[in-house]
């Protein structure tokens, strides 16, 4: 789920979906408080920190601005900036990858992208200066091609085409819903709503920073993240709300359909086609997948268990499932490669993710619409710490792939 700032975060295009480094609670201070020489290399990593504070208005500083070609982990601590939430990579005009819901005195959480030399600027809207230069030498090695990197690039077209089933299949479900509103059915389209949700919430990760031509990256106008999933709490003033969440104010809080939910609907059906046509064009590396898994359970973590993201129908705990299961896959389609790269570690995540699950069956009820029990206030009041715990203890372990496959095949050719 997206997150709007004043003035707007910048959403890009990505064309081979690599991950965005995006803070907007404060973005560094000044280039020159970060060290230029290169960054330190640990087990073939370069390891950059990025910490975020309520300093001078909002900063987001860098310990090193330079970092050599090849896999490189961002690691996000935000300390005490109350603007700053989020934090991309940008070049030329791309989101390359990106953190959200990075609020004050949470522990740090990091990332890994491979990058080749050139120009980079990291982005965190909401502070004094939003946007700080980074510079990467040399030129990336190329990709490992040893059994374990060819198992892992079997993973990575697996997983393309399991994300474009699912919005496929997302796109089956609008249609339905937009069906309902256009006959004024109520009853059935609060019935089916729930039932097009989860699609959506298991890819979101990897679609986050797509914008539409002739948009500019801060212009939510064009970005379809924003358009078809934007919650009330996060919306810009310029572009209004548009996509599930202004269907599901009509629907269950106001209780009518009317022509401006029917528009809505229409709208909705035509930005999921485009995203549908988007996602066959995705071209995905094996940290993506690590990082795509991490993001998702960051959704659960900050929108879901606080019962924000479906504040009018309470369906929460579908979209909580639904991150769930996309991270889930994410990982599945890592698996055989992260066997021959750390077993042990593979083993923790998959009774981590078995333990989530259990935990979601005891909130199985096939009598509610999507499955699960309504996350009314008494639940949340009740579940919402036990909820939180079980994602903390699976984002620990799964929070380790994504810099052992960005290496995979430098240690583990056969």
């Amino acid at each position: 789920m997206p997150r709007t700032h004043l003035p707007p975060r910048p959403f890009i295009a990505t064309a081979g979906l690599t991950t965005l480094i995006l803070f907007s609670s404060g973005i560094y201070s000044i280039d020159a408080l970060a060290d230029t020489s290169p960054a330190p290399v640990k087990n073939g990593v370069s390891q950059v920190k990025i910490t975020m504070t309520e300093d001078n208005d909002g900063t987001c500083v860098l310990d090193h601005s330079v970092a050599k070609a090849g896999p490189v982990t961002f690691s996000v601590t935000n300390k005490t900036a109350t603007s700053i939430t989020e934090v991309e990579l940008q070049s030329n005009n791309r989101i390359l990858g990106e953190k959200e819901n990075l609020a004050p005195g949470l522990p740090t959480v990091s990332f890994t992208l491979t990058l080749d030399g050139g120009a980079y600027q990291i982005y965190c809207p909401g502070a004094k200066q939003e946007m700080v230069n980074f510079k990467v030498t040399g030129k990336s090695a190329a990709r490992p091609t040893g059994s374990t990197a060819s198992i892992l690039a079997v993973g990575t077209k697996g997983y393309a085409t399991y994300v474009n089933g699912v919005v496929d299949d997302m796109k089956t479900a609008v249609d339905r819903l937009k069906t309902d509103i256009d006959a004024g059915d109520l009853d059935k389209a609060k019935t089916d709503y729930p039932q097009a949700r989860p699609f959506y919430e298991r890819v979101e990760s990897d679609v986050d920073g797509f914008v539409l031509p002739g948009f500019k990256a801060t212009d939510n106008a064009g970005n379809l993240d924003y358009l078809i999933d934007m919650r009330a709490s996060n919306l810009d003033p310029k572009v209004g709300w548009h996509g599930f969440h202004a269907i599901e104010r009509d629907l269950f809080q106001n209780g009518k359909i009317t022509d401006e939910t029917k528009q809505l609907a229409a709208e909705l059906q035509a930005n999921v086609i485009k995203l549908d046509n988007v996602v066959k064009s995705l071209n995905y590396k094996p940290e993506d997948l690590a990082n795509g898994a991490a993001d998702l359970l960051e959704e659960v973590q900050s929108t879901k268990i606080n019962g924000e993201e479906e504040a009018f129908s309470h369906y929460d705990l579908v979209d909580f499932a639904g991150n769930v299961e996309g991270a889930q896959q994410a990982f599945a389609f890592l698996q055989p490669g992260m066997e021959k790269i750390d077993p042990d570690l593979t083993k923790q995540v998959n009774a981590q993710f078995a333990a989530v699950h259990t935990l979601l069956e005891t909130y199985r009820d096939p009598s509610v619409p999507g499955g699960y029990k309504l996350y009314t206030d008494q639940l949340k009041a009740s579940d919402a710490t036990k909820l939180s715990k079980s994602i903390q203890a699976l984002q620990e372990p799964l929070s380790k792939i994504s810099e052992k496959v960005a290496t995979a095949g430098k240690e583990h050719k056969l």
